[in-house]
C-alpha cells in the first residue's frame, strides 16, 4: 500500500498540470450536468416496516388525489380580549377569510371551525385546515399567496390569525454561513499551525474542491435519486472537515521530510506513501460507518449516509492526487518561514507540547486515563434521561408564526391538540362499514388519555375511514406514547365483532414508530459497523489490544458527548446560547447519526496518531520512546485537525434546521472529546500501561493478515533519509 502510493504521490507531483487540470475539468463537466438536471421532486419521509408507514401508504390508496404527504395549513384565529369567535361579527370574519383561502390553487379541501366544530370551550380560539394536493415543496407562489391573503382578511377584521402546518413553513437553510464561519476559522488554525500563507491555503483549496465536486455530483443524481437539501448538507459538513484534515496530514508529512533531507519530488512522494496510507484507511473507516447507516432501513437515512460517504471518498481521492500536485506548484512556499531562510531545522523539537505531554502521561498512566475516563463517564450521564422523538413546531423560535399557533391551539384546546392520532379504519371485509366505524370510534374515545375524536371522514368508495383522536397530554409527552401503545395493543377487543381493523399513524405516532425502529437497529449497526472497522484495524494495526482500545474510547466519547446532546437541546442547559428556545425530545436519529459519524471520525484520529506511533516501534524505538516520538510529530497536528473540524461542524450550529443544528453541535463536542480527552489522554496511557505488550498478536492470525505496511517500513528502508548536518536538531 505505502509503496503504491509513494508512486502515486510522485506521479502526481510530476505531472501536476495533468492532475490540476482533470480535476478542474470534471468539477466544471459535473457543474454542467447540475446545472441542466432536472429539480430533483419532493420524497415525503418513509419508513418501511412500522404501522403508521402502512397507514400513510393506505391512505394513499385509498384516498387518490388527497396525499397523506401533501402540504397542509392550520389557520388559528384568535378573538380579541373579551371577545368570542362565534359572534357574528368575528364569524363572518373567519368564514370569508376560509372562504378566500378555499379558491387557491392546489387546494384539496378548506374546512371552516364552524363546520368541523373546531372551536375552543370558552370560544376564544378556532382554526380552519386547508389541504393541498401537493407536498409543501411543490406548492406554487400563487397558492401560497392565496392563504397569505386569507389570513390578512382575518387580520384586518381585528384577530389575531397564525399559520401552523408545512405550507407556509420557511425553508430551512443549509447552513451556509456555518460553512463560511468554519472556513474563516480553519484557515486561521492552519495559518498559525504551519506559518505560510500556501501552506495554510493549500488544504482549504483541495477541500473546498472536493466539497464542489460532491454537492454538484449530488445534483446531478438528485431527480434520480429522490435526493434532498439534508443530504446535500450533511455531504459537504463531512467532506469540508475531512478535506481539510486529509491534506493537513499530507501536508504536514511532506515538510517533515524535506526537513529530513529528502528531495522535494521524494517528499512529495513519501508524504502520500505514509501519511497517505493512513488518510486510505482513516477514510474507509468513515465510509464503512456512513454506508452502515443502511443497517436501519430507514430510505432517508440510507440515501444521507451514502451521499456524506461519497463525499469523504471524494475527499480521500482528491488529498492523495492533488495535494501532491498543488505542492508541486510551491513546493518552497509551503515550507516554515525559517526553514526557508536557513535551510535548517527546528532547535529542541524534543522538548516540545506534544513530547513533554507524552512523558508526563508515561510517568503517570494511571491517573490520566482514569480521569479521562471518569470525565467522559460523568458527561455521559444525561443519556439516562434520553428521550427520542421528532422536535415540531413547538421548539421554533416565537417569531414564526407556526409556533404561535402551536401555542394558541395548545391554550385554547390543551396539549394534546397539536400533535393528535389518527386512526385510520380498513372497513373493506365489515358487512356495515359505517356501523364497524361508529363502534371503532366509540372504543378508542373510551380509551383512558383521550379527551376528543373527531368525526369520521370515508373516502369515495365508502370502505375506508379516517378520524383523530386527541391525547391528553403534549405529543412529546411519554404519557402520549403509551396512549398510542394502549390503543394498539387493545386493538384485538376495540375491533371485536366489527369485521374492519384499523392501524394508527399521524405525526406523533410516527415519530413515536420511528424512534422504535431506530433503537432496534442501534445494536445491529453497532456489531457491523464497530465489526468492520475493528477488522480494519487489526490488519492496519496487526494487534489486538489497538482495535479493541479504539473501540472503547469511541464508546466513551459518542456517549459523552450525546449526554451533552441531552443536557442542552432536552434539559436546556445552555440552549439559548445557541438560539434554541426551547427544548424537547432529540431526534429520533441522532443517535444513530452520533454512533456513525463519530465513529469514523474517531478513528481518523485513532489512525493518524497511533500509526505514527506504530511507524517508531517498527522502525526499532522502544515502546515508551515510540509513543514520546508519536507525540512529537502528530500531536500538534492532530490537534489543528481536530480544531478545524470542530469549527467546521461548529459552523452549522447556525443553521435554522433543528436537525442540521443538533448534528452540527453533536459532532463538534464529539471531536472535542475524542481528540484531546480520548486520544492525547486515554490512548496514550493505555498504551503506556501495556508496553511491549500492545502488539501481541496471535501467530496464527498473524500469519494469515494481509501485511499492509501502513507505517512505511519498505519506503523507509527503501529511501532512507540523507544524514543531517551536525548541530541542526529535529525536523519541524
Amino acid at each position: 500500500m505505502a509503496s503504491l502510493l509513494y508512486r502515486l504521490g510522485r506521479l502526481a507531483f510530476r505531472r501536476r498540470w495533468y492532475v490540476a487540470v482533470f480535476w478542474i475539468l470534471v468539477l466544471v463537466g459535473l457543474g454542467a450536468a447540475s446545472a441542466q438536471a432536472p429539480e430533483a421532486p419532493n420524497t415525503a419521509f418513509s419508513a418501511p416496516g412500522i404501522e403508521a408507514q402502512r397507514a400513510f401508504d393506505l391512505m394513499d390508496k385509498r384516498f387518490p388525489g388527497a396525499q397523506a404527504n401533501g402540504a397542509t395549513a392550520r389557520v388559528v384565529f384568535v378573538a380579541p380580549k373579551g371577545q368570542k369567535v362565534t359572534s357574528a361579527e368575528n364569524r363572518a370574519a373567519i368564514d370569508k377569510a376560509v372562504t378566500q383561502a378555499a379558491q387557491g390553487q392546489q387546494v384539496a379541501s378548506a374546512v371552516g371551525p364552524f363546520q368541523a366544530g373546531a372551536v375552543s370551550k370558552d370560544g376564544s380560539t378556532a382554526y380552519a385546515t386547508v389541504t393541498y394536493t401537493v407536498a409543501s415543496d411543490d406548492l406554487t407562489d400563487a397558492a401560497k399567496d392565496t392563504l397569505r391573503g386569507a389570513v390578512r382578511t382575518a387580520r384586518d377584521a381585528g384577530l389575531t390569525v397564525e399559520t401552523g402546518g408545512t405550507a407556509l413553513a420557511d425553508s430551512p437553510s443549509p447552513g451556509s454561513t456555518g460553512e463560511i464561519i468554519g472556513i474563516i476559522v480553519a484557515a486561521i488554525v492552519l495559518l498559525v499551525t504551519f506559518g505560510s500563507m500556501a501552506a495554510a491555503g493549500l488544504p482549504l483549496l483541495t477541500a473546498v474542491l472536493g466539497v464542489g465536486l460532491s454537492i454538484t455530483a449530488i445534483t446531478t443524481l438528485a431527480s434520480t435519486f429522490g435526493l434532498t437539501s439534508t443530504s446535500s448538507t450533511l455531504a459537504s459538513m463531512l467532506g469540508l472537515a475531512c478535506g481539510i484534515d486529509y491534506a493537513l496530514f499530507v501536508l504536514s508529512r511532506y515538510r517533515e521530510e524535506r526537513a529530513n533531507g529528502h528531495t522535494e519530488e521524494d517528499a512529495a512522494g513519501l508524504a502520500v506513501g505514509t501519511a497517505g496510507s493512513a488518510v486510505v484507511f482513516a477514510g474507509l473507516t468513515v465510509v464503512i460507518a456512513l454506508v452502515g447507516l443502511a443497517v436501519v432501513g430507514i430510505p432517508m437515512l440510507t440515501k444521507m449516509g451514502l451521499c456524506a460517504a461519497g463525499a469523504v471518498a471524494v475527499a480521500v481521492l482528491v488529498c492523495l492526487t492533488l495535494t501532491p500536485a498543488l505542492i508541486g506548484f510551491w513546493p518552497r512556499a509551503v515550507l516554515s518561514r525559517r526553514y526557508r531562510l536557513t535551510g535548517r531545522r527546528v532547535q529542541g523539537v524534543f522538548g516540545n507540547r506534544g513530547s513533554r505531554w507524552a512523558e508526563f502521561v508515561q510517568r503517570h498512566p494511571f491517573p490520566v486515563r482514569f480521569t479521562a475516563m471518569v470525565s467522559l463517564i460523568v458527561l455521559a450521564i444525561p443519556v439516562l434521561s434520553l428521550q427520542l422523538g421528532m422536535p415540531g413546531d413547538e421548539v421554533k423560535s416565537t417569531a414564526t408564526s407556526e409556533r404561535r399557533a402551536y401555542d394558541d391551539l395548545a391554550k385554547g384546546f390543551g396539549p394534546g391538540f397539536n400533535g393528535p392520532l389518527t386512526i385510520v379504519v380498513d372497513a373493506q371485509k365489515a358487512g356495515d362499514p359505517k356501523a364497524a366505524v361508529t363502534t371503532i370510534e366509540d372504543r378508542v374515545k373510551a380509551t383512558k388519555g383521550v379527551v376528543s375524536v373527531t368525526e369520521p371522514r370515508f373516502n369515495k368508495a365508502g370502505d375506508t375511514a379516517i378520524f383523530s383522536a386527541v391525547s391528553a397530554w403534549s405529543p412529546t409527552d411519554k404519557k402520549t406514547e403509551d396512549l398510542v401503545h394502549t390503543i394498539r395493543d387493545d386493538r384485538s377487543r376495540t375491533i371485536a365483532g366489527t369485521g374492519a381493523t384499523f392501524e394508527v399513524t399521524g405525526t406523533t405516532a410516527l415519530n413515536i414508530d420511528v424512534a422504535q425502529k431506530v433503537q432496534r437497529a442501534l445494536i445491529p449497526y453497532l456489531i457491523v459497523v464497530v465489526g468492520l472497522a475493528v477488522l480494519l484495524l487489526l490488519m492496519v494495526f496487526r494487534s489486538i489490544f489497538i482495535p479493541l482500545k479504539a473501540a472503547v474510547g469511541f464508546l466513551l466519547s459518542v456517549l459523552a458527548a450525546l449526554g451533552c446532546v441531552v443536557a442542552v437541546f432536552q434539559w436546556g442547559w445552555g440552549a439559548s446560547l445557541l438560539g434554541v428556545e426551547s427544548t424537547g425530545p432529540i431526534m429520533s436519529m441522532m443517535p444513530i447519526f452520533m454512533v456513525g459519524i463519530v465513529f469514523g471520525l474517531a478513528m481518523d484520529y485513532e489512525v493518524f496518531l497511533v500509526s505514527r506511533i506504530r511507524e517508531a516501534y517498527v522502525h526499532g524505538e522502544g515502546a515508551g520512546e515510540s509513543i514520546t516520538t508519536g507525540f512529537r510529530y502528530s500531536a500538534r497536528v492532530v490537534a489543528a485537525a481536530a480544531l478545524i473540524m470542530i469549527s467546521v461542524f461548529a459552523g452549522f450550529i447556525t443553521a435554522s434546521e433543528s436537525m442540521i443544528k443538533m448534528i452540527g453541535f453533536g459532532l463538534a463536542v464529539a471531536v472535542l472529546f475524542d481528540a484531546f480527552v480520548v486520544r492525547m489522554a486515554f490512548v496514550p496511557g493505555v498504551l503506556a500501561l501495556l508496553g511491549d505488550k500492545v502488539d501481541w498478536l496471535p501467530k496464527w492470525l498473524d500469519r494469515i493478515l494481509p501485511d499492509l505496511d501502513v507505517e512505511g517500513a519498505a519506503l523507509s528502508r527503501a529511501h532512507p533519509a540523507p544524514t543531517p548536518r551536525a548541530g541542526t536538531g529535529e525536523p519541524d
